[in-house]
């Protein structure tokens, strides 16, 4: 765990230098963490565990903001970030089994297209989470993602991650790739994977938070949209 933080704090520090050393004297790269997990964000598991299943899914609103997983400007996503629970032995094989197989997360870029339909522009590679569970684990992006302001970043699980922090207020809700009519059905792959790249995120959860942050750096070259 110490060892891949490390390599993730080289990597962070990597990306900003070398786009440092492409910008003219006068403009500087801001490293900020989109969705930043507080000490007091945590997953449910082990006590009740629940898990994210089969589904991309983003954070709408944390309280009165709505723009923690969004883009303020355009830039790179060099790193992410996912708190998870750690379910006892029997949890693990009951989601293995009813999910198709071990943890697996992977963040993506998505368009902020009109009436909630979004599609994915970027995606970073799947990582499986089986050794990391109870822990809060950082994943470098050896090939960074673009992302423009205004686009979200998600979180996409083909199989299951316990990665959701439940019993907050409703005023805290996130968005799923879910069909509209199959908000709580979790036997069919919702996940944005392969060719499914695109979905309308109609399904709306309250009270709830899913444990994950992306790193961001801006390109201060950019020219602001009108």
């Amino acid at each position: 765990m110490l060892a891949m933080r490390r390599h993730a704090q080289q990597v962070l520090a990597l990306a900003a230098l070398a786009m440092s050393a492409a910008l003219p004297a006068s403009a500087t790269a801001k490293v900020t963490e989109l969705g930043a997990l507080a000490s007091n964000v945590r997953p449910v598991c082990p006590e009740q565990c629940q898990a994210l299943d089969r589904v991309t899914g983003y954070q709408a609103k944390v309280g009165p903001d709505r723009e923690l997983y969004r883009a303020p400007a355009d830039g790179r996503i060099v790193s992410w970030t996912i708190a998870l629970g750690k379910p006892s032995t029997r949890d693990v094989g009951v989601f293995e089994r009813r999910y198709g197989g071990v943890a697996q997360a992977a963040v993506v870029v998505l368009n902020s297209g009109e009436k909630l339909n979004r599609t994915v522009v970027a995606k970073a590679p799947m990582q499986k989470l089986t050794s990391h569970l109870g822990q809060t684990v950082e994943f470098p992006l050896t090939n960074t993602l673009a992302i423009k302001k205004g686009q979200y970043v998600a979180l996409t699980v083909p199989t299951w991650a316990p990665a959701l922090q439940v019993g907050l207020g409703p005023d805290t809700s996130w968005r799923s790739s879910r069909g509209a009519n199959a908000c709580l059905d979790t036997k069919p792959q919702f996940a944005l994977l392969g060719e499914r790249t695109a979905a309308l995120f109609r399904c709306l959860y309250k009270g709830v938070r899913l444990t994950y942050s992306a790193t961001f750096i801006n390109d201060p070259t950019a020219t602001p949209a009108r």
